[in-house]
């Protein structure tokens, strides 16, 4: 599985740089340890979910990058030993290369249902700082907007 897990991690990075985003030494044990670590809101999302979607894939990465650059310790404690806000904030960054990648890519569908999907955290999420919701929604709205333009080009 290290192998699968190196060999994902060397792809997601050559996809980021394609959309212009540098991402920083990540090792397979920071990943594996992000992603079989303790969470504070009961996501359900697998390692082998993120391992077979490309989408998950980046925004995980991206994740743990932005984490890594505010100095934060990569491992099984790192969520739930954080500030919300710095999570947060990491969570929404690794959203915009997701939805922007998947733009790239026009599979409009997936753009679609994450948009739909993060607007109901900004409704439900205990957990999610209110200093953090402008930040969700702008970005929610400048791919809501993003995709309305480029399905309608399309149609």
């Amino acid at each position: 599985m290290l192998a699968e897990i190196e060999s994902k991690i060397r792809v997601a990075k050559e996809v980021l740089e394609l959309i212009g985003y540098s991402l920083r030494g990540l090792s397979v044990q920071e990943f594996f340890d992000f992603m079989t670590g303790e969470t504070f809101s009961g996501d359900t999302t697998t390692l082998n979910d993120v391992l077979n979607n490309e989408y998950l894939l980046i925004h995980e990465v991206v994740e743990i990058n932005e984490l890594k650059s505010v100095g934060r310790k990569i491992d099984k404690r790192i969520i739930v030993d954080s500030p919300k806000s710095i999570i947060y904030a990491a969570h929404f960054t690794a959203l915009e290369k997701e939805l922007e990648y998947a733009l790239h890519k026009k599979d409009y569908n997936w753009v679609k249902n994450r948009i739909k999907q993060h607007k109901l955290v900004l409704e439900s999420d205990p957990h999610l700082p209110d200093e953090m919701k402008p930040k969700a929604k702008t970005i929610l709205s400048r791919y809501e907007d993003l995709l309305a333009e480029e399905t309608n080009i399309i149609q």
